[in-house]
């Protein structure tokens, strides 16, 4: 792994998060620009419409009361996210905590800089699906959480590029084959078959026999007509 992959994918995450972040912030203020605060006007019926409200709590009205809380965990959480920016080796984990980051700074913001005041402004939702309603923030951040558990759950890892290894499961239930094993082949152990009484078979003393003897001290006839081939003639010509 080369030095300059993590600092791709603190790119790629920074990046992500200064876009999510800028969009966020962009549709909040063409929201407040054009939608009158509590009025709702459908674009899929029921299932979906723009309502322009600002919401002191999270979700569904909850905490309405401890606003500086969310405050707290967005900063935690943006905090944290940039701390282990530099040891992610994993370009769709990038993404998603670029995605989670950009969100957190996109409610951050709003939580800092609106009304009433610093630390407890209100964040500006618009986008209405009828149970709740929300932002580009919002859905920046519950898209990178879901992102997240389904990186997990197919084994890759924020720390390494690909997934994370696994057992093989085949045939032989995780055994090694004898390839690889370390034991030696039996097919290949035949490089120098012999006979039982230990010494080699006549079939490779025929071929790798160039020095082989009859019992008389001479060589074999076999090994004559294969050494002869290159032995000069009387005459000084080859044979």
């Amino acid at each position: 792994m080369t030095d300059s992959t993590p600092r791709r994918h603190v790119m790629l995450l920074c990046v992500t998060a200064l876009v999510t972040l800028l969009l966020d912030q962009a549709t909040k203020a063409i929201a407040l620009e054009r939608l009158v605060p509590g009025e709702r006007t459908d674009v899929l019926g029921s299932w979906l419409g723009w309502r322009l409200v600002f919401n002191p709590g999270a979700a569904f009205s909850f905490g309405t009361g401890v606003t500086w809380i969310f405050t707290v965990v967005m900063g935690v959480v943006a905090i944290a996210v940039l701390a282990g920016a530099r040891r992610i080796y994993s370009r769709p984990w990038a993404f998603a905590l670029g995605a989670l980051l950009g969100g957190a700074m996109g409610n951050l913001v709003d939580r800092l800089a609106r009304e009433p005041g610093f630390g407890v402004g209100h964040v500006v939702d618009f986008i209405d699906y009828g149970v709740f309603i929300g932002n580009v923030a919002d859905i920046a951040i519950v898209g990178s959480a879901l992102l997240m558990v389904l990186l997990s759950l197919l084994g890759y890892g924020w720390d390494r590029p690909g997934r994370l290894p696994h057992e093989r499961d085949d045939a032989s239930d995780g055994e090694p084959d004898s390839a690889s094993d370390g034991e030696p082949d039996p097919a290949r152990e035949g490089d120098e078959p012999t006979t039982p009484d230990g010494e080699r078979s006549p079939s490779r003393g025929a071929i790798a026999g160039s020095s082989a003897l009859a019992p008389d001290g001479e060589r074999s006839p076999s090994q004559v007509g294969v050494a002869d081939t290159e032995r000069p003639a009387p005459n000084g010509s080859p044979a």
